[in-house]
């Protein structure tokens, strides 16, 4: 076994592009921590030779300190070498930053999103820079060498300079990967309502690519290795646990929503905290879960194996006569390319279409 994901579904307030399932309930997290620990216990005989942990939400962070030692105690994270937890700076103080440390965290991801106070606002965050700034700097404090920081792009009326004015200051607070997403319209979010009542107007998509663009070159020059399409690190500090979802390394996730892999079976809990909470306190969790095909297993090699640096095997594209044919139509026209090493790898180019390439080269 490589990871384990806990997801924790609270958040104080919930973010206007979020389609997370998450919730404002934060009464209920008591009983749901009880879960939690029961379903890690029920699920033991899974949790072999555990390498990475992984707390995510929703907010982790408005869990207390007690909590999160429990959750560390069930699972056995005595061997991991690898346990992150998911920040939201609103929440810090330097006090619960040591406290975590001491705990076994040894990896923040911190969602800064932006460093402007107006996008901030406008995107339904509820800390400021300043605050996102202090809670780094409280962190490095605390013990933390090593510390990711998520940015978003293409937000509503941010201009190509804001952007540019963020990456450095992103660079200038001395972390050690940065993960960065184009803002998505989710169905049913409320920044998508707003977008579809006028309210606000979406990016163009040239404008995104060159913000992309921007965000990989200066990134490049400071040092980080683009490893994964929205992922940047300095060079050994990759994510060991997200490295997992995309090399097809097994996992189990417990908590509500969470999914697992245990080749070739995928499996999910169920997204409601009701169902969750009174179905494992019943002993008759509904947990749903498809094996996959070898078709299957072809297209999430695909789909996972182009996100990263290390692509996919070119044997991969030999399997079907009308892959070998895509894949020769965009080796052509440069937005993928071959390594020494018997690899392909979609280039700059190719990350502007990736989600298109991926299309072409599935099959159904």
């Amino acid at each position: 076994m490589a990871g384990v994901y806990v997801h924790i579904p609270f958040c104080k307030k919930r973010c206007l592009y979020c389609d997370f399932f998450s919730t404002t309930l934060l009464e209920r997290r008591a009983e749901y921590v009880t879960a939690l620990l029961e379903e890690i216990r029920a699920r033991k005989h899974e949790l072999d030779d555990i390498r990475t942990v992984y707390l995510g939400g929703g907010t982790p962070s408005v869990l207390d300190v007690a909590d999160i030692q429990q959750i560390f105690d069930t699972i056995g994270t005595e061997r991991a070498e690898e346990i992150t937890m998911e920040l939201n700076p609103g929440d810090a103080t330097p006090a619960y930053l040591a406290a975590i440390r001491a705990a076994g965290i040894n990896r923040l991801s911190i969602g800064v999103q932006s460093l402007d106070d107006r996008l901030l606002q406008l995107i339904g965050r509820r800390h400021t820079a300043a605050q996102a700034i202090d809670t780094v700097r409280w962190a490095q404090a605390a013990g933390f060498d090593n510390i990711s920081i998520d940015l978003m792009y293409a937000l509503p009326t941010q201009t190509f300079d804001q952007w540019k004015t963020d990456i450095q200051r992103a660079l200038d607070l001395g972390v050690q990967h940065i993960s960065s997403y184009g803002l998505m319209y989710e169905e049913g979010t409320a920044l998508t309502k707003m977008r579809d009542a006028g309210a606000i107007e979406a990016i163009d998509e040239d404008t995104e690519n060159e913000m992309y663009d921007v965000l990989c070159e200066q990134l490049k020059k400071a040092g980080f290795v683009h490893y994964e399409v929205s992922n940047f690190a300095l060079p050994g500090y990759e994510a060991k646990h997200n490295s997992s979802y995309w090399d097809g390394t097994p996992y189990i996730g417990v908590g509500a929503g969470a999914h697992s892999y245990l080749p070739p079976v995928r499996s999910w809990n169920p997204d409601d905290l009701d169902a969750y909470i009174y179905g494992i306190m019943a002993h008759n969790l509904l947990r749903e879960s498809e094996t996959l095909t070898e078709k299957d297993r072809y297209n999430e090699s695909i789909m996972l194996g182009l996100r990263t640096r290390q692509g996919i095997n070119e044997e991969l594209t030999r399997r079907y006569r009308d892959v070998i044919e895509t894949s020769t139509r965009f080796l052509n026209d440069g937005s993928l390319q071959k390594t020494p090493e018997g690899r392909i790898v979609a280039t700059q180019k190719g990350l502007h279409i990736l989600n298109r390439i991926i299309e072409a080269l599935m099959i159904e």
